[in-house]
């Protein structure tokens, strides 16, 4: 058990791909009638959904925002070209700016490649990535700097990046870059990390942002992982932020296929947000 109470969020991919106004319009009130503090919001593409108009929107309902980077195919920071960098740096820049509108004290996905895009590297061609990237994502972190937000780069498993895996790796690739953060999202950190709360432990002050779901992307507590460990390892690493519970929607086809979403999760999507919600509500020992 763990005695501190942080606010819970959930991202709309739970239900939609990508989020518009529309389904934000429609989301926004439900989630908050059943007891949400945060709305977790992603950016598949700039102007997918207007900043503004979610910004008092969200004001109306009283929920907080989170929000989501999303580095799909020709989004790339390492081993690529200069057009392909700049082109992603801006789209990063972006959403901070949405971010900073919103509310939003983070970014947070896997900023360095497109996602499922992996290849061999020996330890020095390792580090030399991790020197581009470094070097790629300053002006983005300098522009979150300005904005109020922060950057929360992500470790994927090794299905869907061969870049940065693990606590340890994300750790030697921010350490240029002292203003960033580590998302941990432990559905990836079950996959790959051999101590879920000794890796939450080790990333300590850099943790910037937390996702949580199921280790198979259901709701959080209908599965194995050693919830009460996790959440005493947070508290002990010193981080205050939200959970934001985060799976997907095998109605999708775009979405399911890039998740690997291949059956429904939970009775319904909406079992994943409110049976989570009250699983972590009952570990945190709130009302």
């Amino acid at each position: 058990m763990t005695s501190l109470r942080r606010r819970i969020g959930v991202n709309t991919w739970v239900w939609t791909s990508p989020l518009t106004d529309a389904a934000l319009r429609t989301l926004a009130p439900t989630i908050k009638d059943w007891g949400f503090d945060i709305i977790e919001l992603p950016v598949e593409n700039l102007g997918d959904w207007d900043p503004q108009a979610a910004a008092a929107l969200l004001a109306d309902v009283g929920l907080d925002a989170t929000v989501t980077l999303v580095m799909g195919e020709g989004r790339e920071l390492v081993a690529a070209d200069a057009a392909t960098v700049r082109a992603t740096q801006d789209y990063l820049r972006g959403v901070v700016d949405a971010a900073h509108t919103v509310g939003s004290p983070v970014i947070a996905g896997p900023a360095y490649a497109s996602v499922g895009r992996t290849w061999r590297m020996s330890p020095d061609e390792r580090r030399a990535c991790y020197a581009e990237l470094a070097e790629n994502l300053e002006p983005v972190v300098t522009h979150g700097r300005g904005a109020g937000v922060r950057l929360a780069v992500e470790p994927l498993n090794r299905y869907e990046t061969s870049l940065i895996n693990t606590v340890d790796q994300a750790l030697e690739a921010l350490a240029p870059l002292p203003d960033a953060g580590i998302l941990l999202d432990v559905y990836h950190m079950n996959i790959e990390e051999t101590d879920v709360p000794a890796a939450v432990r080790r990333a300590g002050s850099r943790i910037a942002h937390v996702q949580v779901c199921a280790n198979d992307r259901g709701a959080p507590g209908a599965d194995h992982l050693p919830w009460s460990q996790i959440l005493a390892a947070l508290d002990d690493a010193g981080y205050d932020g939200p959970l934001c519970i985060e799976s997907f929607t095998a109605e999708n086809a775009t979405i399911a296929t890039a998740a690997s979403i291949w059956r429904p999760l939970a009775v319904t999507q909406d079992a994943i947000a409110v049976d989570g919600l009250a699983h972590l509500r009952e570990l945190m020992r709130q009302d």
